[in-house]
């Protein structure tokens, strides 16, 4: 029996956007260094003549898809509001004794899932890429710095878990930084190579190396923040045993969306080249979709959780209709922004070395439908802890299944009628039916309803949204005009892209203000501190 925990002071924590922002904030350092990693790599390594831009876009393909559906995914949706619950109602010795089993649980899976991989590797490369067959430099490549890349998982996992013990103690500083580390290390390793192969091979080992820093620096982080959790014996325990019960169906439904890609990447390797187009479109996409809908989800989760604990539906509500309100006041400029000036974007940005203007043109063209795309990814990752948070991840599992299908099919049909851009276009549309039946649930349920006044901010939204993605459009059509005062200067193309962005960012506001979606106090008001009960939630920033 444990002593009846007193009760907490009241105190200014931080309120869900406003962590969501500080999280954002972060990444977006995080993003862009990890767009200059992909700069100075598509520039070494990209363009549909080198064999090895597509073995490495490869080799970094197994463990993201493993780091999203464990890392991001299932692991992170199952454990942070069980660690958050015994947090609050056990206290800290019973909580991380539970991530301490945790802990030895994923990091033995995840060890397993690597070991097979590697040495399944030249079978699996068979099916994830039959397209590389015909090529035997490019086929034996891949395997190898697949091979090289795997143990990247086990050790991101374990940097999650103590990631996820930072998420419920309110600690978002070192939880948004330590992505960073990935993309620093990489560019240390590729930076001093000339020669595309070796430069390859240094990026993958690069990975592991990220991996490991990055597994040390968010145990530091928790270890600073009182958690007490160390590596021990693997023990199957009650609790562990309905952790994993949860994860599986989890697995899958938080997933769908990488599970599309990678679909997508299987038919992308009978196109020479393509696979690196389909990564200069997701480093794009993936921005807003970190930015926004991870950052959303990764503060609403606990926050729901905690509201529920309390049996206060008015509060989950709310945070729902401001999660969504929110997310899609941030995601839908971005989709405007993609569909209104993807080769523009592309080629000012990424035309350089061996990735080529024609190369840029692929990828724009992948980009425009991931760019519509973009609102369901956020919705989903906003959406999914409204089932979380109530220990529901069946249904999710299902509508990702049914999502699964119809990319499979509607992909597959497209690719072979319409060409490359037809496998974007069907992850975009998958993206969206799961969105349509996780509203649709949660409507019937009376789980969360949109009110009127949320709804009227949604119209104004996208109507400000739409002004804005004239205005771009503009700007590109225009484009030999406003790069004319810049000829001659050798970054006339990248200055003038990133010109035209930042007046999208200053227009946006002025746009979105005027139609009434979202008021200046109101945006500020989200970012101020809001008084709650200390605990995993609002315990704080350090």
């Amino acid at each position: 029996m444990t002593d009846t925990p007193k009760a907490p002071p009241v105190t200014k924590a931080p309120g869900m956007l406003r962590s969501s922002a500080i999280y954002s904030a972060l990444t977006l350092v995080s993003r862009f260094l990890g767009l200059a990693r992909d700069l100075v790599i598509t520039a070494r390594l990209g363009g549909a003549g080198n064999i090895t831009g597509d073995a490495y876009i490869t080799a970094l393909a197994f463990p993201n898809l493993f780091r999203r559906m464990f890392a991001e995914g299932a692991f992170a949706s199952a454990f942070v509001p069980d660690y958050s619950k015994r947090l609050a109602a056990d206290g800290k010795e019973a909580a991380d004794a539970f991530a301490a089993d945790a802990l030895a649980t994923m990091a033995a899976l995840t060890v397993a899932i690597t070991i097979a991989c590697q040495l399944a590797m030249p079978w699996i490369m068979r099916v994830y890429s039959y397209g590389f067959i015909a090529n035997p430099a490019k086929f034996k490549l891949a395997v190898i710095l697949t091979q090289i890349t795997m143990p990247y998982l086990p050790a991101v996992v374990i940097a999650s878990l103590f990631a996820g013990v930072l998420q419920a103690r309110g600690r978002f500083i070192i939880y948004g930084l330590y992505p960073a580390l990935l993309n620093i290390v990489m560019l240390a390793a590729v930076l001093p190579q000339k020669d595309p192969t070796r430069a390859a091979y240094a990026a993958s080992v690069g990975v592991i190396i990220a991996g490991i820093s990055q597994a040390a620096l968010c145990w530091w982080g928790a270890h600073r923040s009182g958690a007490r959790i160390h590596l021990k014996h693997l023990k199957m325990t009650p609790s562990i045993r309905a952790l994993l019960r949860r994860m599986a169906p989890g697995v899958i439904a938080s997933s769908a969306t990488q599970i599309n890609l990678f679909i997508s990447a299987m038919l992308a390797s009978q196109v020479a080249g393509m696979r690196v187009w389909l990564n200069i479109a997701e480093r794009f996409y993936q921005l807003p979709l970190s930015l926004v809908g991870v950052a959303i989800g990764v503060a609403l989760l606990p926050r729901l959780s905690t509201a529920l604990q309390k049996k206060d539906h008015d509060d989950a509500n709310a945070a729902m209709d401001q999660a969504v309100v929110f997310g899609l006041a941030l995601s839908l400029p971005a989709a405007a922004a993609l569909m209104a000036m993807p080769g523009y974007l592309c080629e000012g940005l990424f035309a350089r070395g061996q990735f080529t203007a024609a190369d840029a043109a692929a990828s724009g063209s992948l980009l425009f439908h991931y760019g519509w795309g973009v609102p369901a990814f956020v919705l989903i990752k906003i959406l999914q802890p409204a089932f979380f948070a109530r220990g529901d991840t069946r249904r999710p599992m299902n509508y990702s299944l049914i999502s699964v299908a119809v990319n499979i099919a509607l992909g597959v049909a497209l690719f072979f009628t319409i060409g490359f851009p037809g496998l974007a276009l069907a992850t975009a549309a998958a993206s969206w039916i799961t969105v349509a039946q996780m509203v649709a649930k949660l409507w019937r349920d009376d789980t969360w309803r949109p009110s009127a006044k949320t709804t009227g901010r949604i119209v104004r939204v996208t109507a400000a949204c739409l002004g804005l993605g004239v205005a771009l459009a503009l700007a590109s059509h225009f484009r030999p005009i406003l790069e004319a005062p810049l000829r001659g200067f050798r970054y006339d193309k990248e200055v003038t892209v990133l010109l035209v962005s930042l007046a999208g960012v200053l227009l946006y506001p002025l746009l979105l203000f005027a139609s009434g979606g979202v008021t200046p106090a109101e945006a500020r008001a989200a970012l101020k501190r809001r008084r709650g009960e200390a605990g995993p939630v609002a315990s704080g920033l350090p």
